[in-house]
């Protein structure tokens, strides 16, 4: 499997890095061909400017004439750089011309560009070309040259060289860059197949059920070692639900089983004749047929909840006044236990479920009331913001122990372990509450000390 996810990852780099090499390539030598042409133009332009310059300097205005010597010595200058030269005078006779000083030489020299270009350019399409210029000197003109070249551009012998030169450097740093891109290339397969290979056995043996399989690679590539902690962090999570999982198993047979069990005692001592089936002990099973059904229908209320967000029936009301009504019903209870109610609220309009926040604010309040022992205080707070609004509720109870924090919103789940009828009801309230909040789009959160209290916040968008 490493061999393959190796190989894979070497073929997929290599395939890149040759298509990014040779485009490269391809764009460089065009781009430098390019270049290397509009100079040999511009050379040659410069070259018929400094020959059209030479010839002007060597007419004689005093004598009104040329110096035959010193044009030769010009004509052949040019025509060894590839230019053919004839020069007329403003009566438009000849007084010199190359073909005519050395017509062989110059039918040699067009041949020799001619096969320089065919041998760079195989269907190249040139001829010969000439270029007629005035020759003038103080502000006069003295003649004209015909300036003819093999065109429309030509490469000399030297010029030829150094593009066939660079070429093959370009070649050469090509495919030594090829050489790299499969070095590099085999190396970073390598660094990357081992631990995603490590991940892939861990993934499987988590699949298999191991979820105590965990992956310790590490290397120095940021999103592969993100990867790794992704798969561990999973396997964490999978063997927390699966231990919630469990608990919630057993904390359901135990929920069931105290009920049933006081039902099953009374009515097999009624049907023994131990006891008389009175209004007293009809009143028992009464209680625990109903302590049976109210966890029923939390698991209903909690299915639907957390399966249909769109039943939501969303009004527009004030939050601050649907508290104060709830704090008027709750009232009573807090006075009876001693224990004081404070709240403080910023007033402001929401659309959200009035019903459904309703049944959250109140399950908060009676965790809080129940966890709070008399001469406590429970303080509610309402802050509103730009996009969300914070409903807070705080006491100073007891509290809840680090290790059950991140669990206090499982189904069933009670720090209390003795889930004695005193510490509360079934262990549903703050699962349902999270699920009204998250159907409103909204979150919830949870701090806590041992021995200060609990503050449980909710925050809700206020569209």
């Amino acid at each position: 499997m490493l061999t393959n996810l190796r190989t894979k990852l070497t073929s997929s780099h290599i395939i890149v890095a040759l298509a990014g090499i040779l485009l490269t390539s391809l764009l460089a030598n065009l781009l430098l061909e390019n270049q290397f042409r509009q100079y040999i133009k511009a050379n040659l332009r410069r070259q018929n400017q400094r020959i059209i310059a030479q010839i002007a300097q060597n007419y004689n205005t005093t004598i009104s004439g040329w110096n035959p010597n010193d044009l030769t010595e010009i004509g052949m200058n040019a025509l060894s750089q590839g230019l053919i030269l004839k020069l007329k005078g403003t009566d438009g006779a000849i007084i010199w011309d190359a073909t005519v000083h050395n017509n062989g030489l110059c039918r040699q020299m067009i041949l020799h560009m001619a096969d320089n270009m065919l041998s760079r350019y195989p269907n190249w399409r040139g001829g010969y070309v000439e270029n007629v210029y005035p020759v003038v000197k103080n502000s006069r003109t003295v003649g004209t040259v015909n300036i003819g070249f093999y065109g429309p551009f030509y490469f000399q012998d030297t010029d030829l060289a150094f593009i066939n030169t660079l070429n093959r450097i370009l070649l050469g740093v090509t495919v030594l860059a090829i050489f790299l891109a499969l070095f590099i290339g085999s190396f970073m397969a390598k660094r990357l197949s081992t631990p995603i290979a490590k991940v892939i056995q861990t993934t499987r043996e988590i699949a298999g059920g191991n979820l105590d399989a965990r992956s310790d690679s590490r290397t120095s590539i940021m999103e592969v070692n993100q990867l790794i902690e992704a798969v561990n962090n999973l396997a964490l999570s999978l063997k927390q639900q699966e231990s919630l999982r469990k608990r919630l198993t057993g904390d359901m047979a135990h929920e069931l089983r105290t009920p049933l069990a006081t039902l099953q005692s009374h009515l097999e001592a009624m049907l023994d004749g131990i006891w008389k089936p009175d209004s007293k002990r009809l009143k028992v099973c009464h209680d625990e047929i109903m302590r049976v059904n109210r966890m029923v229908k939390d698991l209903e209320r909690l299915a639907k909840y957390e399966s249909d967000n769109s039943s939501l029936v969303k009004t527009r009301f004030d939050p601050a006044e649907l508290i104060q009504q709830l704090l008027l019903n709750y009232e009573p209870e807090f006075r009876n236990k001693g224990v004081k109610l404070k709240f403080t609220a910023d007033h402001l309009r929401i659309m959200a479920d009035r019903d459904k926040l309703s049944q959250a604010i109140i399950n908060l309040l009676s965790n809080a009331l129940k966890f709070t022992p008399s001469g406590g205080e429970v303080a509610i707070r309402l802050e509103a913001g730009p996009e969300t609004i914070t409903i807070a509720v705080k006491d100073n109870g007891c509290g809840i122990a680090p290790e059950d924090l991140p669990y206090i919103f499982e189904r069933f789940y009670r720090a209390d372990k003795s889930r004695n009828r005193q510490t509360g009801g079934s262990g549903i309230g703050l699962t349902i509450t999270k699920a009204i909040v998250e159907a409103h789009r909204g979150t919830i959160r949870v701090t806590s000390r041992v021995g200060e209290g609990t503050e449980f916040q909710i925050l809700l968008p206020v569209g």
